[in-house]
């Protein structure tokens, strides 16, 4: 376990879209920026804990840390930490110690480490919690259910819970994919939405608090700004990346289909220069398997055979050079990332019976269901993906009441 060293790290990278970005939309402020001007009623004068990481920042790079610390409003007395860690830097799946913040002197509870949702003890001396974490817009990213569980912490304790909203970087007009069945429920899918919700953590938090009863007395600071259509490259925001292996806006765009070759044998990419950008395994026939789904001519994508190497320490053919296919975006507007990468795995599944292998719990989890690979052992995803496309339909009407944004 690498310990966590608490002071607080902007890892600030500059995002190369491979498309142009559309024109920048009028001046887009975090909802950071707006609590600052005017602190909600609802927390105003009251002991605040802060959940938090790297991402929370105003549109010039400030700290929600530091702005909340030195915000009259507010009395900044605890932060909390995500799947990460505070400045994140820790790897995929690695435990989180708790710690003290060296700038502030204010004491670090993991939400990554022995527990996911802060504990009564982590709650003392607590009258309010705030969150403020960038998402990326896909069902299997951790963040929103630490937010989810935060929510709930503070509805036991009887205390306001406060998001202050960000964009979502992948836009919030495209829906995709199936609805999460409760059976498999876990830390990387707890609720029933798509694969790709197309929503901001502000307006999934009054999703989860509504339709899946949370019931926590609730306040959502609005993004001003910011409109469904606006991808992130057109908001004039730092891009700070997410999480290690998300590290460019493309990684994001690709996310929702490719984080599903983490349920294979197959690289998803980590420990290469193109986290979830591409995959490959040492028997892959790469230049057959492009050939296969270039044939297919999927919207908004192209696929390259690519040899790439990989990192020593990468839990996945470490230190080895392998033969690979890489997506590559051609329009965004149209690529369906979901089914882009579930028709590439089923291509290399069916080209190599033999050495494909899947990783069945960690699979089921992420597509929040065992039909997936049963359709695509019986032949029928295609079917599957129709079906889909029929529950991210139906849920775009479930998820209206709770938008927040035009």
């Amino acid at each position: 376990m690498r310990p966590l060293i608490p002071a607080l790290l902007l890892v600030v990278a500059a995002c190369a879209p491979a498309i142009a970005p559309t024109a920048r939309s009028a001046a887009v402020r975090p909802g950071v920026e707006v609590f600052v001007d005017a602190v909600p009623a609802a927390v105003r004068g009251k002991r605040v804990g802060l959940i938090t990481n790297h991402t929370g920042i105003d549109a010039t790079g400030r700290s929600t840390i530091d702005l909340l610390h030195g915000s009259p409003g507010v009395e900044l007395v605890a932060l909390y930490g995500p799947e990460h860690g505070l400045r994140g830097t820790a790897a995929h799946g690695e435990k989180v110690a708790s710690g003290r913040d060296e700038r502030t002197g204010l004491p670090i509870h993991s939400l990554y480490g022995q527990t996911q949702k802060p504990t009564p003890e982590m709650l003392q001396g607590v009258e309010a919690l705030v969150f403020d974490i960038q998402d990326v817009g896909a069902r299997p990213y951790t963040y929103v259910y630490t937010m989810a569980l935060g929510m709930q912490a503070a509805k036991e304790k009887g205390i306001p819970f406060v998001v202050l909203d960000r964009p979502n970087p992948v836009g919030g007009t495209h829906l995709e994919g199936n609805l999460l069945d409760t059976a498999f429920a876990s830390f990387v899918g707890m609720y029933p939405i798509p694969v790709r919700h197309g929503m901001t953590a502000g307006e999934l938090a009054r999703l989860f608090n509504r339709e899946f009863g949370i019931g926590a007395d609730l306040t959502v600071v609005p993004v001003e700004g910011w409109s469904r259509g606006t991808w992130f490259d057109a908001t004039g925001l730092p891009w700070v990346n997410p999480s290690p292996n998300i590290r460019r806006l493309e990684a994001a765009i690709h996310y929702p289909g490719t984080v599903f070759f983490e349920g294979t044998n197959l690289s998803e990419g980590r420990g290469t220069t193109l986290p979830f950008e591409q995959t490959g395994a040492p028997w892959l026939d790469a230049e057959a398997v492009a050939a296969e789904m270039n044939a297919l001519r999927l919207p908004g994508v192209r696929f390259e055979a690519v040899r790439f190497a990989v990192e020593p320490t990468a839990a996945k053919f470490p230190g080895q050079t392998l033969p690979g296919v890489r997506l590559v975006l051609t329009d965004r507007e149209t690529y369906r990332p979901v089914e882009a990468s579930l028709l590439l795995i089923d291509a290399i599944r069916r080209r190599h019976p033999r050495e494909f292998e899947w990783r069945p719990s960690h699979m089921d989890r992420l597509a929040g269901t065992d039909r997936l690979r049963q359709a695509m052992e019986a032949g029928t995803l295609r079917d599957l993906l129709r079906e889909w496309e029929r529950d991210a339909e139906r849920f775009r009407r479930t998820r209206e009441p709770h938008l927040l944004y035009r």
